[in-house]
């Protein structure tokens, strides 16, 4: 374990100040990190990105086991820190949504609760092999939900499009400084190809944002509603009198590849 008084030796040297309103939730049980690390499985070659490293709790586990590890970290005390202990880490400070960091196989990140959404998001749509994330347990049952399960949602369907996800361990909020609210959950996101194919992903990916932003309507009306089909459309589709909750992802793929040739 890293002490309170460490970390807040550490935070007053480098002028940082957790902000709650960002999520900023520092790990400070180091066998965690250790097995986070462990999941990545690291081969010798691998170009590894941690986002969000703080005061080096994984970073400081990862070095350890690889030689090509880059760091995004977006407040300028905390990426001086790295500098300053890892001299062999690449640091870029910034916003890793905004960045442009370079190639990398395997992901690992304990992310700030408020940014876990679009960090998750934007890393689904770069090239990498592996990726470990530490999130709000809430967060990380809402990624790995199946149509069964009542957490499921647009992110479930996003992830099982593009990756296999696999919640691994979880950790107790009393793991970190300042304690949060909530539990966390580490999970693991393994890309693959898509277990079904659509005729027009673009047009499938935002049928599930539209579904979604009305979860508790039928299909049939929120389609008419969002002007994605026309009244007189409804009887050569599919669902439409079901709500997106009842759906697998690939019947919401099959509703998608019939909007697809109603257009054509």
């Amino acid at each position: 374990m890293i002490s309170v008084a460490e970390l807040r030796s550490l935070l007053e040297r480098y002028g940082v100040r957790p902000s709650k309103s960002k999520g900023q939730n520092y790990l400070i049980d180091r066998r965690v990190a250790e097995r986070e690390v462990d999941r990545l499985d690291i081969s010798p070659g691998d170009r590894v990105l941690e986002v969000g490293p703080g005061f080096g709790i994984l970073t400081e586990a990862l070095v350890r086991k690889a030689d090509d590890v880059t760091a995004v970290e977006l407040e300028a005390g905390a990426a001086n820190y790295i500098k300053d202990t890892y001299p062999e880490v690449n640091v870029i400070q910034g916003d890793f949504l905004e960045v442009e960091p370079p190639p990398f196989d395997l992901f690992i990140s304990n992310v700030p609760y408020s940014i876990s959404s679009p960090l998750l998001f934007h890393l689904l749509d770069m090239r990498f092999q592996r990726a470990v994330v530490m999130v709000q347990r809430e967060f990380a049952e809402r990624m790995c939900a199946t149509s069964a399960d009542k957490e499921y949602s647009r992110l479930s369907v996003n992830v099982y499009y593009r990756a296999k996800c696999e919640m691994l361990e979880n950790v107790p909020r009393s793991r970190f400084w300042p304690e949060p609210e909530v539990d966390s959950t580490v999970v693991l996101l393994t890309p693959r190809p898509s277990p079904f194919a659509v005729k027009d992903e673009r047009l499938f990916l935002k049928l599930v944002d539209v579904l979604f932003q009305q979860r508790r309507k039928k299909i049939g009306t929120t389609l008419v509603m969002k002007k994605m089909i026309g009244k007189d459309d409804r009887t050569a589709l599919p669902y439409l009198d079901h709500r997106v909750e009842e759906l697998s992802p690939e019947e919401i793929g099959e509703l998608s590849d019939a909007i697809t040739d109603l257009e054509r």
